[in-house]
């Protein structure tokens, strides 16, 4: 064989391989892809249906279907922290974070879209609430308040309050009332589905960061230096809750299936209670770190998320 003819077999041999390494042809399927969940700061949590839902940092959305064992990511079009996620059912929900992003999901969080957004701002939001499935509200820093009346495909940005006060969380009561708390005691309620608020008067002047609505009609709220009250009256009065001794801060808080409430926060500080907010008993999580949201799902499992990432909690 002459070197032309050598050399011409090699270029077709090569050319051939050229083609086939890009050809289109299907790809082999992947595995779902499983992250280190417990090494990401997680903020806020929902349950979509048996789903559970995390949201943290990065615009980070974590998934989980056998309650909390093991977790995926979503996709996310935000690199935005987020800190807070809430469903009104298995398939249609919102997560808010900072640069007062807005997400929307309609796949039980598989996917989302980004609704709104303002960074030049600088106002996160650190709290959202379905009124109803049309109605939402979200709330945050420096008195930064958006609703939307299209189930979260648009937002307006509006001022129910006076000052720049931080509103750092948001509850639905069972009678559709909604509550309100912040920063230095603030605490306010709407009988009316948000259009307007009374202040309530607080127990406290330091700063709540969360607040729930009983089943029975009740509402605890909770914050700095491990304090909780609990109002059997629309919060006109309030009594303190918190065993002797809760010194760390409470972050977080849930109503379980049974009706039973868990209390969360700092230096792995759990408070839980059998009597819907009445009284409570104190432990602490497993590993000590901070928890910033816990959840519990329809069949009883607790999920907590914070510091320590998200996994599902010990009973």
């Amino acid at each position: 064989m002459t070197r032309f003819a050598a050399g011409l077999v090699f270029a077709l041999v090569m050319l051939g391989a050229a083609l086939y390494a890009f050809a289109p042809r299907p790809l082999p399927p992947f595995p779902p892809t499983e992250i280190a969940a417990h090494r990401l700061l997680v903020l806020g949590l929902a349950t979509a249906g048996n789903r559970a839902v995390g949201v943290g940092e990065r615009g980070v959305v974590l998934l989980s279907d056998d309650e909390g064992r093991s977790w995926r990511a979503a996709r996310s079009p935000t690199t935005a922290t987020l800190t807070d996620v809430r469903f009104a059912d298995a398939k249609h929900g919102i997560a808010v974070g900072h640069d007062a992003v807005i997400l929307r999901t309609e796949d039980g969080g598989e996917t989302w879209v980004q609704v709104h957004a303002a960074p030049d701002d600088q106002r996160p939001l650190l709290a959202a609430a379905y009124v109803d499935a049309k109605h939402l509200v979200a709330a945050g820093a420096y008195g930064s308040w958006y609703e939307s009346r299209d189930g979260g495909r648009t937002w307006a940005a509006g001022q129910p309050f006076e000052g720049d006060q931080h509103l750092n969380a948001l509850a639905i009561a069972p009678d559709g009332s909604v509550v309100v708390a912040g920063e230095a005691g603030f605490l306010a309620r709407s009988t009316d589905a948000g259009r307007t608020f009374a202040p309530l008067a607080s127990p406290y002047k330091g700063s709540f960061f969360g607040v729930l609505a009983t089943p029975d009609g009740g509402m605890l709220v909770y914050g700095l230096r491990g304090n909780a009250f609990r109002s059997a009256d629309a919060g006109a009065t309030w009594t303190s809750v918190a065993p002797e001794g809760t010194k760390a801060t409470l972050l977080a808080g849930t109503v379980l299936p049974d009706g039973g409430v868990v209390l969360a926060g700092r230096e792995g500080t759990m408070l839980e209670s059998r009597d819907q907010g009445r009284t409570f008993a104190a432990r602490r999580s497993p590993d000590g770190r901070a928890v910033a949201a816990v959840r519990a799902l329809p069949g009883g499992a607790r999920i907590l998320a914070g510091e320590g990432g998200v996994a599902a909690a010990p009973q």
